[in-house]
Protein backbone atom coordinates (compact mmCIF):
# COMPACT_ATOMS: atom_id res chain seq x y z
CA UNK A 1 0.00 0.00 0.00
CA UNK A 2 1.38 3.58 -1.31
CA UNK A 3 1.81 6.27 1.60
CA UNK A 4 -0.83 9.10 1.68
CA UNK A 5 0.14 12.12 -0.01
CA UNK A 6 0.91 15.19 2.00
CA UNK A 7 -1.63 17.49 2.07
CA UNK A 8 -0.86 21.07 0.34
CA UNK A 9 -0.51 23.74 2.16
CA UNK A 10 -2.56 25.95 0.34
CA UNK A 11 -5.18 23.44 1.38
CA UNK A 12 -4.06 23.84 5.35
CA UNK A 13 -3.75 28.03 5.19
CA UNK A 14 -7.39 28.06 3.88
CA UNK A 15 -8.45 25.89 6.77
CA UNK A 16 -6.20 26.98 9.13
CA UNK A 17 -7.39 31.15 8.28
CA UNK A 18 -11.40 29.94 8.39
CA UNK A 19 -10.34 28.35 11.85
CA UNK A 20 -8.32 31.98 12.97
CA UNK A 21 -11.33 34.00 11.67
CA UNK A 22 -14.21 31.68 14.39
CA UNK A 23 -11.41 32.20 17.00
CA UNK A 24 -11.82 36.29 16.46
CA UNK A 25 -8.14 36.45 14.62
CA UNK A 26 -8.07 38.89 10.79
CA UNK A 27 -5.36 35.99 9.25
CA UNK A 28 -3.04 37.53 5.81
CA UNK A 29 -1.06 34.57 3.75
CA UNK A 30 2.66 35.44 2.93
CA UNK A 31 3.33 37.78 5.24
CA UNK A 32 6.80 39.73 4.65
CA UNK A 33 8.72 40.30 7.80
CA UNK A 34 10.81 43.04 8.47
CA UNK A 35 13.90 40.37 8.09
CA UNK A 36 13.61 39.60 4.89
CA UNK A 37 11.23 36.20 6.06
CA UNK A 38 7.92 35.32 4.71
CA UNK A 39 5.63 34.08 7.49
CA UNK A 40 2.64 31.31 6.12
CA UNK A 41 0.28 33.27 8.07
CA UNK A 42 -0.06 36.37 10.47
CA UNK A 43 -2.90 36.78 12.52
CA UNK A 44 -4.05 39.76 14.43
CA UNK A 45 -6.34 39.27 17.38
CA UNK A 46 -9.78 41.30 18.53
CA UNK A 47 -7.10 42.54 21.33
CA UNK A 48 -3.93 43.24 19.05
CA UNK A 49 -2.28 39.80 19.35
CA UNK A 50 -0.40 38.86 16.83
CA UNK A 51 0.43 35.28 16.44
CA UNK A 52 2.31 33.18 13.58
CA UNK A 53 1.52 30.15 11.76
CA UNK A 54 4.57 28.20 10.06
CA UNK A 55 2.39 25.22 7.68
CA UNK A 56 4.03 22.12 7.18
CA UNK A 57 2.38 19.86 4.51
CA UNK A 58 4.61 16.96 5.25
CA UNK A 59 7.65 15.23 7.77
CA UNK A 60 10.14 16.55 5.06
CA UNK A 61 9.03 20.04 5.33
CA UNK A 62 9.46 20.33 8.50
CA UNK A 63 12.69 18.87 9.35
CA UNK A 64 14.06 20.83 5.63
CA UNK A 65 13.07 23.98 7.08
CA UNK A 66 14.56 25.55 9.86
CA UNK A 67 13.95 29.50 8.93
CA UNK A 68 10.56 29.49 11.68
CA UNK A 69 12.76 30.29 14.78
CA UNK A 70 13.27 33.60 13.40
CA UNK A 71 9.25 34.23 13.45
CA UNK A 72 9.27 34.46 16.81
CA UNK A 73 10.67 37.68 17.63
CA UNK A 74 7.52 38.83 15.13
CA UNK A 75 4.50 37.13 17.08
CA UNK A 76 3.17 36.97 20.84
CA UNK A 77 2.82 33.33 19.85
CA UNK A 78 4.09 30.55 17.33
CA UNK A 79 2.09 27.82 15.83
CA UNK A 80 2.54 25.07 13.69
CA UNK A 81 -0.26 23.92 11.54
CA UNK A 82 -0.27 20.54 10.27
CA UNK A 83 -2.31 17.63 8.76
CA UNK A 84 -3.89 14.83 10.99
CA UNK A 85 -1.44 12.21 10.14
CA UNK A 86 1.71 14.46 11.02
CA UNK A 87 3.80 12.80 14.09
CA UNK A 88 2.65 15.98 16.74
CA UNK A 89 5.77 14.50 18.60
CA UNK A 90 7.94 16.94 16.12
CA UNK A 91 6.43 20.18 16.91
CA UNK A 92 8.52 21.77 19.76
CA UNK A 93 6.72 21.93 22.78
CA UNK A 94 7.25 25.79 23.45
CA UNK A 95 5.39 25.99 19.55
CA UNK A 96 1.30 25.92 19.49
CA UNK A 97 0.25 22.56 17.79
CA UNK A 98 -2.84 23.66 14.90
CA UNK A 99 -4.54 20.81 13.34
CA UNK A 100 -5.89 21.53 10.16
CA UNK A 101 -7.40 19.98 6.87
CA UNK A 102 -9.08 21.93 4.18
CA UNK A 103 -12.30 23.04 5.58
CA UNK A 104 -11.03 24.11 9.19
CA UNK A 105 -8.73 23.35 11.99
CA UNK A 106 -8.37 22.52 15.57
CA UNK A 107 -5.81 23.88 18.30
CA UNK A 108 -4.43 21.31 20.00
CA UNK A 109 -1.69 22.75 22.15
CA UNK A 110 -0.75 27.07 21.89
CA UNK A 111 2.49 28.14 22.07
CA UNK A 112 4.43 29.88 24.62
CA UNK A 113 3.46 33.85 25.10
CA UNK A 114 6.14 35.94 24.53
CA UNK A 115 4.78 39.37 24.27
CA UNK A 116 5.97 41.35 21.94
CA UNK A 117 7.60 44.70 22.51
CA UNK A 118 5.11 47.73 22.73
CA UNK A 119 6.79 49.09 19.54
CA UNK A 120 7.29 46.09 17.57
CA UNK A 121 3.76 45.24 18.10
CA UNK A 122 3.16 48.89 16.45
CA UNK A 123 5.11 48.31 13.52
CA UNK A 124 4.25 44.99 12.84
CA UNK A 125 0.01 45.85 13.69
CA UNK A 126 0.58 49.00 11.01
CA UNK A 127 2.15 47.09 8.43
CA UNK A 128 -0.86 43.98 8.68
CA UNK A 129 -3.58 46.80 7.88
CA UNK A 130 -1.34 48.58 5.23
CA UNK A 131 -0.73 45.14 3.81
CA UNK A 132 -4.80 43.87 4.25
CA UNK A 133 -5.53 47.69 2.25
CA UNK A 134 -3.27 46.78 -0.43
CA UNK A 135 -3.82 43.47 -1.14
CA UNK A 136 -7.85 44.46 -1.23
CA UNK A 137 -6.87 47.24 -3.58
CA UNK A 138 -5.13 45.04 -5.97
CA UNK A 139 -8.71 43.25 -6.10
CA UNK A 140 -10.70 45.84 -7.08
CA UNK A 141 -7.89 47.20 -9.43
CA UNK A 142 -5.30 44.76 -10.60
CA UNK A 143 -4.00 47.44 -12.87
CA UNK A 144 -2.98 49.56 -10.67
CA UNK A 145 0.18 51.34 -9.11
CA UNK A 146 0.56 49.33 -6.14
CA UNK A 147 3.31 49.35 -3.60
CA UNK A 148 5.85 46.41 -3.61
CA UNK A 149 4.76 43.39 -1.20
CA UNK A 150 7.45 43.99 1.20
CA UNK A 151 6.46 47.99 1.28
Amino acid sequence: MSEAQPMPATALARGVCRSLTQLGYASLVEFPLANSRRADILALGRNGDLIIVEIKSSVGDFRSDRKWDAYREFADRLYFAVANDFPAALIPEECGLIVADAFGAAVLRHGALTPLPPARRRALTLRFARHAAIRLSRRLDPDGAWPAEGM
